[in-house]
């Protein structure tokens, strides 16, 4: 470690961001100073905040304590500086995470976690693989103590033990190169190749938390990710209009859907026919019971929603099953929501129940053992569905590519139909401002309508 006395101090620069039609709002204050003629800074949420860390490196001068070079702190500040790791922390943010969490959060947030701990190390020999470090964190560092597998295996013990001796100390991101290298590694696919704006933006988003968790723990003055310009291209999360299809090709489909396989698709056709009549998610299908469904002999039915049984990996999920039953999307737990169908759904209900019976805790959906429908089973059914539906064009193109674009055809139906966007939005289960964002591109005669209107003002 170079040390040197050599040390000046200046002023604590206040940092703003424009506000239209406003004074400029304060954001941050920036500590700067020289060690052997290096500049040095550190950022604080606020002003007192700062002036507390200037005052302690004035006084370590002003004692005689000598500055380490590279990092620019002296060493009664260093001790604390090295005081936990990022691995340590991203454990430990897990931990404090994992019980509030649902398992698709879960499992979004360990594998951020697992793109960023492995790019804050230091260059250590014996560094594993990288698909063996992923591992170790996704099967065993980042789970919960009860959860990891034992005994553990000795490849992943090791490339454990490299990074708890590897992992730069959390103040180590107050360097924003450290910071860029992780906002270049989750912007890639583990084949090295460009990764989706959305996905990049989930990541940065666990990151932020991260940080900001530091922030709350003391570890961190303020978070550095703010002074870090990294952008991908922003997406505004509209759907490709061209996977939206017309109401005879997805009768072409559904249709084609009991043709798949002796048992399966026959019993999933009903579940499909809810995506498109209704609007509902793969898991809100996945969880509707009989006890959800008012199917009158005539006319229009209703399903109050109230569970869903979104999928994911066993060992995020509290039953250690792959299905998990939870309530609605971005809602309270009890919350329900109501959902007018047509009678044609009303009908198709009616014969799958009469058909096929229903699980024990009223499920429609479900296998011959009473499980519900594995995603991968239900994609392979719709895979095979499309090529009895569809030419050979459409198959090759993003049309209902997906069974979620049932429900992307659902709702572009409802507005095309003309139904008003709060009520679209409420039958969907979104915002107002999600369902125009998101299907604003698919409402059709849009542009002739106001080519209509233009001329009219224009010969009036």
């Amino acid at each position: 470690m170079t040390t040197s006395y050599k040390v000046k101090f200046w002023g604590i620069r206040t940092n703003t961001r424009p506000q239209q039609g406003k004074k400029p709002r304060v954001v941050s204050h920036t500590v700067r100073w020289t060690v052997a003629g290096r500049e040095k800074s550190s950022t604080f949420k606020t002003k007192g905040l700062a002036e507390s860390f200037l005052s302690s490196l004035r006084q370590a001068a002003k004692n005689g304590e000598a500055f380490d070079v590279e990092t620019g702190l002296p060493a009664s500040l260093m001790a604390d500086r090295d005081a936990r790791t990022w691995y340590a922390l991203a454990v430990d943010y897990v931990r404090a995470m994992w019980p509030h969490a649902a398992a698709k959060t879960r499992a979004g947030m360990t594998e951020a976690l697992a793109v960023i701990v492995p790019v804050l190390v230091k260059d250590l020999p014996g560094r594993p693989e990288a698909d063996v470090l992923r591992r170790a964190l996704l099967e065993y560092a980042l789970l919960p103590a009860d959860r990891r597998p034992d005994p553990v295996e000795p490849q992943i013990a090791r490339a454990v033990r490299w990074l708890e001796a590897a992992s730069l100390p959390v103040r180590a991101v107050e360097d924003t190169k450290h910071v860029r290298a992780v906002l270049e590694a989750i912007a890639l696919k583990l084949d090295g190749t460009a990764a989706a704006t959305s996905t990049y933006r989930r990541k940065r988003v666990v990151f932020h938390h991260v940080l900001e968790y530091a922030v709350e723990l003391g570890e961190l003055s303020a978070n550095p990710l703010h002074k870090v310009r990294f952008r991908k291209a922003r997406t505004g999360g509209e759907i490709d209009r061209r996977a939206v299809a017309n109401p005879a090709q997805v009768r072409q489909l559904l249709t084609a859907v009991t043709y798949v396989g002796r048992s399966r698709g026959p019993m999933m056709a009903a579940m499909f026919a809810c995506m498109y009549f209704g609007g509902l998610r793969p898991s809100e299908a996945a969880g509707l019971r009989r006890q959800d469904c008012h199917l009158p002999d005539h006319g229009w039915g209703l399903l109050t929603l109230e569970k869903t049984r979104p999928e994911s990996t066993k060992r995020y999920t509290d039953t250690g099953q792959t299905h998990e039953e939870r309530g609605l999307k971005h809602r309270e737990r009890t919350a329900t929501r109501p959902v007018p169908i047509p009678p044609e759904l009303v009908a198709i209900l009616r014969e799958h129940i009469a058909t096929y019976g229903v699980a024990a805790d009223g499920r429609l959906f479900r296998t011959a053992s009473g499980k519900p429908f594995s995603g991968s089973t239900v994609a392979k059914v719709w895979r095979e569905a499309r090529l009895y539906a569809l030419t050979p064009d459409q198959v090759a193109s993003p049309l209902a590519a997906r069974p979620y674009d049932l429900r992307h055809a659902a709702v572009s139906l409802w507005l095309n139909a003309g139904v008003h966007a709060p009520e679209a939005a409420e039958r969907a289960g979104h915002s107002v401002e999600v369902m125009l964002r998101v299907y604003a591109k698919c409402i059709d005669g849009q542009r002739e309508v106001a080519n209509q209107r233009i001329l009219a003002a224009l010969n009036s």
